[in-house]
């Protein structure tokens, strides 16, 4: 069983940034990918980013690409979102995801098995 918990989460206006962190714990992962997906009221779970765990390919919503960065630090077993230049409209929030298995669409929620309880995201006006 693997254990995600997010932080880092806040009141932000437009053209800021802001780090959001996972640290993941439990069953060690050596395969498989670790994912943020964000998701607004009203609105269905989105892509954001995706690392696979064996290698390091990196994948990027067309939305956020330029602007965000997913990268993992593996002595503190934790995968970061840094987000430049945001957008923020309302609040949103942002789930870390994980998979122990090869995903083939790895831009799709229902492929991972485990998630975080999510971080806020507001943006202010």
């Amino acid at each position: 069983q693997v254990q995600l918990v997010e932080s880092g989460g806040g009141l932000v206006q437009a053209g800021d940034s802001l780090r959001l962190s996972c640290v993941v714990s439990g069953r060690a992962i050596s395969d498989g990918a670790t994912g943020w997906f964000r998701q607004s009221l009203g609105k269905e779970r989105g892509f954001v980013a995706a690392r696979r765990w064996s290698g390091g390919n990196t994948y990027y919503a067309d939305s956020v690409k330029g602007r965000f960065t997913i990268s993992r630090d593996n002595a503190k077993n934790t995968v970061y979102l840094q987000m430049n230049g945001l957008k923020p409209e309302g609040t949103t929030h942002y789930y870390c995801t994980a998979e122990g298995r090869i995903i083939v669409s790895i831009r799709t929620p229902s492929r991972y098995n485990c998630w975080g309880q999510g971080t806020q995201v507001t943006g202010s006006s």
